[in-house]
């Protein structure tokens, strides 16, 4: 089968690779679409060094649908065919440990271990491919009337929603969403599906024009100070929940003189580098800073609201390439050309 194969840092390449084979409780799937992930840009580029992915080669993706093609015995004794339309999401946990019966299971202890936990896309191969594995614990059934494309972005929906629940946005709260990419719009969604009365989105440029266009309250941080202008919208106080989804050291530090005392900042970017930050006001004012690592339950909440246009995943896609056209693909994500948001690759 044809699949994306990353040899070293930005270096990759087409290839052919042998087509996986279902092992117990597993399938197989043929894969109709991926969605760019900024994970997969930063994965590429080798900006988590022997973490994701443990080692090169490697082939990336987690963002994806597709129909079963094999199904083994296991999964089809918990009700799966050959014909089925999925989407997928990247955590195949153990299940058995701590965290994982508590339902936390993307903080699975066991992870690592290859024997009991993968995350496809991350430290096990992913779904740029014909063809991809999955444990049946990290896939869900595609809605009839939803499009291939439009399940892509099912994941990073659900990570969203995950994100404004642990900010645990309460109906009547000021939410403030730093970063308009795609996982941004879909949290400012996500605030507004659990009742805040203002969105503010913090960005600039084209996305921050469409955050507006998707009618959120929007601050220009290159037109006026986002600490200054969060406090004059609301009155001195703060936002009630900060959702940071930039992961950048300047939103991390923004963040905590804009947040209200008693506030809650829920951290889904991840930095690449160090963030300096003072504590003095976590402490004297109780506010709470929490990260935010993938979906933890959230798929099958999500999918309902995805295909009813509660969080508008559809909206966001603006690219469509195929699997050959891989670096031009990648280059329009990263470059953001032409407005581009959710970038979908079709092997």
């Amino acid at each position: 089968m044809k699949a994306l194969v990353v040899s070293e840092p930005n270096k990759f390449a087409i290839e052919d690779i042998p087509k996986p084979v279902a092992g117990e409780n597993e399938v197989v799937a043929r894969v109709r679409a991926v969605s760019i992930c900024g994970t997969d840009a930063h994965l590429i580029a080798g900006h988590y060094p022997n973490f994701w992915p443990p080692s090169f080669p490697f082939t990336p993706g987690h963002e994806w649908a597709g129909e079963l093609v094999e199904v083994s015995p296991g999964a089809a004794a918990l009700g799966w065919h050959v014909g089925d339309r999925v989407c997928g999401t990247s955590h195949d946990a153990c299940g058995f440990c701590q965290k994982c019966v508590e339902g936390r299971y993307n903080l699975c202890e066991n992870y690592g271990n290859m024997d009991v936990h993968r995350q496809y896309g991350h430290n096990y191969q992913g779904c740029y491919a014909e063809y991809v594995l999955h444990g049946v614990k990290s896939i869900f059934p595609l809605p009839r009337d939803m499009d291939f494309a439009t399940g892509a972005v099912v994941d990073p929906a659900s990570i969203a929603l995950h994100t404004a629940n642990r900010g645990g946005v309460r109906p009547g709260d000021t939410a403030v969403v730093f970063g308009p990419g795609p996982v941004g719009l879909l949290v400012a969604d996500a605030c507004r599906l659990r009742g805040a009365a203002h969105v503010i989105v913090v960005g600039r440029g084209r996305r921050l024009e469409q955050a507006a266009a998707m009618g959120n309250e929007t601050i220009d941080f290159e037109a006026t100070h986002p600490v200054a202008e969060i406090l004059e919208r609301t009155d001195g106080h703060g936002a009630d929940v900060i959702l940071d989804c930039a992961g950048v050291a300047e939103t991390f530090q923004w963040s905590i003189p804009a947040l209200r005392k008693g506030g809650r900042i829920a951290a889904v970017g991840i930095p690449v580098q160090r963030v300096d930050l003072d504590f003095q006001e976590f402490v004297l004012y109780e506010k709470e800073l929490v990260g935010v690592r993938a979906t933890a339950g959230e798929m099958r909440h999500v999918l309902p609201l995805v295909a009813n246009g509660s969080i508008r995943a559809k909206d966001l896609i603006t690219h469509r390439f195929p699997l050959d056209d891989f670096g031009e693909a990648l280059a329009t994500f990263n470059e953001r050309r032409d407005g581009a948001m959710k970038v979908i690759v079709e092997p």
